[in-house]
């Protein structure tokens, strides 16, 4: 029989014990080291396997229990120990005589896993002895954060920057986390966590989706968008049309989505006439009514204005970089 040692990598976002049955078997049936103790050898202990850590040299005491037993399991810790790896590969490059290394992958991360680790790491900013001042914020005071981080993945997604995208999307990941965090510290019967805000978003997606989830007839785009609005309607048991239109957005797309909700409720309202009393007022009711004008046309007024400045913002840069006119 091949001499071999077998390096064990699990995932550390995992529970130590869901590992693979090939992991359990050969757990059982070969002597096991670690490098410290950890939930994982108590886990494999409790399967009634014997774990030994080693205070020394891991290259060596993995060649000594091969040379007595035949195979050596390694329980590499929670970084995968590719230093140790590295070491074993170096020593049985030179003397492949001495066994034969094998990885084996116990249990994986499923998708989603770094997110984990994204709580475990604001829990510890933001809990006694981490960053002060994240401790020291607020949801009020963090609000604006959360639209500079939301307008940024916003212009990644303008610029079809995919790479910046990534990146603006975890910074907006890092407000919805904190803010969770932040939770936590309410009074007793008004705290609430991210477990909550996940397991609030699972519970509506399959409510609204269940030509997913519940085996309805799927229909066109329209049919499942009027699902979902009629699901949502029943969920909300709202005043108004109007209700849960975000007032804080731009005025532009607050105009836009204040017409489109009317015009879904089948509402015919007359627009304000622009012979107002005051500059403003008049102003503000031409701005209105060519915001009515651009959803006829099937257009994005917030959109087509924030275009239009940007062109005109390459147009300054141009003018201040241009050289002065000849003088004539």
């Amino acid at each position: 029989m091949t001499a071999r040692i077998v390096l064990l990598v699990t995932s550390p976002r995992l529970p130590a014990g869901l590992l693979t049955s090939a992991a359990w078997d050969v757990v059982r049936q070969h002597p096991v080291l670690a490098g410290a103790e950890s939930e994982l050898t108590t886990a494999v202990r409790q399967a009634g396997a014997e774990v030994t850590v080693v205070a020394g040299s891991a290259t060596q005491a993995l060649l000594d229990t091969v040379a007595e037993h035949g195979t050596a399991v390694w329980l590499a810790g929670p970084a995968g120990d590719e230093s140790l790896a590295r070491e074993l590969g170096l020593r049985l490059a030179r003397e492949p005589g001495l066994a034969e290394m094998e990885l084996m992958y116990g249990s994986w991360d499923p998708p989603g896993a770094r997110l984990l680790d994204a709580v475990a790491v604001l829990d510890r900013l933001a809990s006694p002895g981490g960053d002060p001042w994240k401790r020291a914020q607020t949801h009020r005071s963090l609000a604006g954060y959360l639209l500079e981080e939301s307008y940024e993945a916003y212009d990644a997604i303008s610029a079809d920057d995919t790479d910046a995208l990534r990146e603006e999307l975890g910074d907006v990941l890092l407000q919805v986390v904190l803010h969770a965090r932040l939770a936590e510290e309410l009074p007793e019967g008004a705290r609430w966590s991210i477990d909550d805000v996940a397991g609030g978003l699972v519970d509506k997606m399959i409510r609204r989706n269940p030509h997913v989830f519940a085996g309805a007839e799927a229909g066109t785009l329209e049919e499942i968008t009027a699902n979902w609005e009629r699901i949502k309607r029943a969920e909300k048991a709202r005043d108004s049309v109007l209700d849960g239109v975000a007032l804080s957005q731009p005025a532009l797309s607050l105009a836009a989505q204040i017409l489109d909700r009317a015009a879904r409720a089948n509402l015919t309202v007359p627009l304000p006439p622009p012979d107002t009393d005051t500059d403003e007022a008049t102003l503000g009711a031409t701005l209105l009514t060519l915001v009515a004008e651009a959803r006829k046309a099937n257009l994005d007024p917030e959109a087509a204005l924030r275009r239009a400045t940007l062109a005109h913002a390459d147009t300054i840069r141009a003018a201040e970089t241009a050289p002065p006119p000849a003088p004539s």
